[in-house]
């Protein structure tokens, strides 16, 4: 059964882009990234929460914000810090 992986950074202009298309080609993972900024190119949903099964994020204040501002989305979902 295939994970959805959901890679958030700020802006989702380098650091989750580059996770999505490193893990893009995995057969056991569908992925997707996003970004907390209002300026980001894809911005974090309640939707996109929701489908994530794990969430990588890629600084310990990006758990911190989705905790605060999304909390009603985090469910039993994996959240881990990514050193990618």
């Amino acid at each position: 059964m295939n994970k959805n992986v959901l890679f958030v950074c700020s802006q989702n202009k380098l650091r989750s882009p580059t996770a999505e298309q490193v893990y893009a080609s995995r057969d056991d993972l569908t992925v997707s990234s996003a970004g907390l900024n209002n300026s980001a190119k894809n911005r974090v949903s309640g939707e996109l929460l929701e489908w994530a099964d794990i969430i990588f994020v890629m600084e310990k204040n990006h758990i911190n914000r989705l905790r605060k501002n999304f909390r009603e989305y985090l469910k039993d979902q994996k959240t881990k810090r990514s050193f990618v």
